[in-house]
């Protein structure tokens, strides 16, 4: 698959197995999936652009760099809140912008219910905020609202996905990388990643 990433951390590969324990509680999950959002953007974000600038240090001037491109984080509501903060930690400049669009759990078809994006595009990279690509319902729908934004440069980084998920997001957005933590074996009839993790929002919220 094209444009599809999976991480080979072995960081990555741990704390997932930890998510995916039925006995992991809400707590310990927002933390694995902060940290997870981390370590993921950290090669998301491997081809940014940056630009030269000199610094002082305490003995004498210094060649050094800082990033050319302004990034927007864009959490999927709800579920993709919880990576929003692994991330901010990183690049704690990058703005964040919320989309709310939902699964309707009869036709598996995204509904969207929340977008208060600026008229101009206020970033020049997106990074598209979702733990679960599993139908790529919602993940399609968000990136088809952001290139209408504007917006040039967009990647997904989620942390489990379904086969199902990447060929609908690549069919419709070619053009976007998937970052991902696993590719998991199918949906099962009600649209879940198996084998998964559960519905992600309500093991992060303890609404489950």
């Amino acid at each position: 698959m094209t444009n599809l990433m999976i991480s080979k951390h072995p960081l990555l590969a741990h704390k997932l197995t930890k998510l995916r324990n039925v006995e992991t509680e809400p707590k310990k999950f927002r933390e694995l999936v902060r940290e997870m959002a981390g370590l993921l953007a950290y090669e998301a974000t491997a081809d940014l652009k940056i630009e030269p600038k000199e610094v002082q240090t305490p003995l004498r001037s210094a060649p050094g760099f800082v990033l050319k491109e302004k990034i927007g984080l864009v959490p999927i509501l709800r579920a993709g809140l919880g990576m929003v903060e692994g991330i901010w930690e990183l690049m704690p400049s990058a703005e964040v912008w919320h989309i709310g669009i939902y699964r309707d759990e009869k036709t598996l078809k995204p509904v969207e219910y929340y977008n208060k994006l600026p008229t101009e595009p206020t970033v020049s990279v997106c990074l598209v905020l979702d733990p679960m690509l599993a139908t790529g319902g919602s993940a399609v729908a968000t990136i088809d609202v952001l290139k209408r934004w504007g917006v040039n440069r967009i990647k997904f980084v989620g942390l489990i996905g379904a086969p199902e998920g990447v060929q609908n997001l690549q069919q419709h957005h070619p053009d976007v990388p998937i970052y991902l933590a696993a590719l998991d074996d199918h949906l099962n009839e009600v649209g879940y990643i198996v084998p998964g993790l559960g519905d992600a929002g309500d093991r992060q919220f303890g609404t489950g």
